[in-house]
Order: structure tokens, then sequence, then C-alpha cells
């Protein structure tokens, strides 16, 4: 259920651009439904993450440029911006704290050795960077309907496909059930 509460803005966004081809429209039907996904899960958990918060505020600064501006070009930077936001954020762990961002996310569901973990944030990294770049470069270099199905269904299944290369990666380094009973 959070995924598809996640993920909903943005889908209300592409189907509004989708009917209207319109992408300052598309761009003032999202900022509310972002402010409505963040309440909504304000309501029901009494929390909201940090990076749901900023991206709110990308949501509601870029966003409310481009319809008070009528210029597209600002909410084309907003996922450029989260990537290379997270990607800071990941890159900063692996100094600040005794555990990099990777680990405190999935560390209680399994154990791996602390070099793998630095491995596993340093690829978020370089992930997030891509991510960002490639945003711009689909942005500005295609159709304004093309960057909005890239930023859908190109960044959706960029990150599915990392994220399986990143669990074969994972699995490498996880004990066999042979061990686990020894």
């Amino acid at each position: 259920m959070k995924l598809l509460v996640d993920f909903l803005p943005i889908v209300i966004f592409f189907i509004v651009y989708k009917m209207t081809g319109d992408l300052i429209l598309a761009t003032a039907v999202l900022i509310p439904a972002t402010m409505l996904q963040m309440g909504y899960t304000w309501l029901t958990t009494k929390k909201v993450e940090k990076m749901q918060l900023v991206t709110l505020i990308l949501v509601v600064v870029l966003g409310g440029l481009t319809v008070a501006l009528q210029d597209g070009q600002f909410i084309k930077w907003k996922p450029t911006i989260v990537n290379w936001l997270f990607g800071l954020v990941f890159l900063g762990s692996q100094f600040i704290g005794k555990k990099p961002v990777v680990q405190r996310l999935m560390g209680k569901s399994m154990e791996l050795p602390s070099r793998i973990w630095r491995q596993l944030n340093l690829a978020w990294v370089v992930f997030f960077a891509a991510m960002g770049g490639i945003n711009l470069y689909v942005a500005f270099n295609y159709s304004e309907s093309t960057w909005v199905d890239f930023k859908l269904f190109g960044m959706l299944g960029l990150t599915f496909v990392f994220i399986l290369a990143q669990g074969v990666y994972m699995s490498r380094f996880m004990p066999k059930d042979s061990e686990v009973e020894d």
C-alpha cells in the first residue's frame, strides 16, 4: 500500500499529461496531489521521512515556478535535484555516523561485511548521480512527451534493474542455508 501511495502523485501527473498534453496543468495537479499524499502519510503513520519532505518542497517550489512562469523547464529539474540530494546523503553517510545509509535501511534484515555495505552505498551514490544526469539528458534532448514517459517508466525501470543487480551482488555475500544450520 505504501508503494502505491508513494507513486500516486507521479501517476496522476502522468495521466493528466497524457490526457491533456499540457505539462503546466499536469504540474498544477501534481502539487496538491503530493501535498495530499504527504498528508495521508502523516495521518496514517504519524511520521514523514526527511526525503519525502524534501521532495514535497521541491515539488512546491519548482512546480510553483513552472505554473507561475508557465515554463516547464523548472519541473524537469526536480528528478535530478532529488536524485543528486539522495546521492549526497548516501555519500555523506560514508563519513558521518557508524553505518552508511544502505546498512541503516537494510541492516536489520541481513548481515553483510562492512566493506560490502560501503560498496553498496557507493553504488547507490553512483546510481543517483547517473539518474540525475540521465534525467537532464532526456529532459533537454528529447520531446516533452518522451521526458514524461521516461520520468515514470524509464526511471522506475532503471531503478528496478539496479535493485535486482544489487540483490544478485548481495546474494554472493549472504550465508548459505547449510552455513546457517551449522
